[in-house]
């Protein structure tokens, strides 16, 4: 398996470099929902020992983006599509109501930093051949700066607790849907729009409608799932997440 596993890791802050390189991984789709990881096909991708892959693993462990279980090892977690459409539905509510606060609540500098955000987000070479919309970090992620900025401190827990980085395995696999990373990136930048002009009703609005096409990935393959007979209660498990 090529990709964002393949190349050597340089010294530097090793335990946080091979975390986010798989934490990357995971998000772009390389690693897939509930597959499994070999530890000695990870050390050997990356050019490390398994000291500084253990706590790496331990890391995303926390983040709720891989699950150990006994006896079986350690695989990506993965949540089924019934659950992913719950979390999702909740997810729009609570997210347009960010988004309306932070319409009064984000500073002009804070908006003005959002479209230079999207501006760059535009330049990715995926955006641009509309084959995915990948936002790296919470730093460059348009819906974090948002939660952020809504000056709502328990409400922001709420978002970017436990599910936060297991969603954004969701969000970024409904942005390589044919068509769709353009679509979003427009989407976001009516959002910012609304923010621009401290109207939070439309930003709510704008944010709720984005939220809600972005669902509709999950929704047609829970009815894709059910036309074809299969029952889309369980995520699929039991590939190995091997790196060579």
């Amino acid at each position: 398996m090529g990709g964002l596993l393949d190349n050597k890791v340089q010294a530097q802050s090793l335990v946080d470099v091979v975390a986010e390189r798989i934490e990357a991984a995971i998000i772009s789709g390389q690693l897939e929902p509930g597959s499994r990881l070999s530890e000695q096909a990870l050390a050997t991708s990356l050019g490390v020992s398994r000291g500084p892959l253990r706590e790496a693993i331990r890391r995303l462990e926390g983040r709720k983006l891989l699950e150990r279980t006994p006896n079986i090892g350690v695989r990506v977690a993965a949540l089924s599509l019934r659950d992913l459409n719950e979390i999702l539905q909740v997810r729009e509510a609570l997210e347009g109501m960010a988004c309306g606060l932070a319409a009064l609540n984000m500073s002009d500098a804070e908006i003005a930093e959002l479209r230079r955000l999207l501006d760059n987000h535009e330049k990715q070479r995926s955006v641009q051949e509309n084959k995915g919309y990948y936002q790296e970090s919470k730093d460059f992620d348009f819906h974090f700066r948002i939660v952020a900025g809504s000056g709502n401190e328990r409400l922001a827990r709420m978002l970017t607790g436990d599910l936060y980085y297991l969603l954004r395995v969701y969000r970024y696999k409904s942005s390589t849907k044919p068509g769709r990373a353009m679509e979003a990136l427009q989407e976001h930048r009516d959002i910012a729009a609304a923010l621009e002009r401290r109207d939070p009703q439309a930003a709510e609005q704008a944010m709720r409608e984005h939220l809600r096409h972005a669902r509709r990935y999950v929704e047609e393959q829970i009815a894709a799932e059910t036309t074809n007979g299969h029952p889309p209660a369980t995520p699929r498990k039991g590939r190995v997440g091997r790196l060579d």
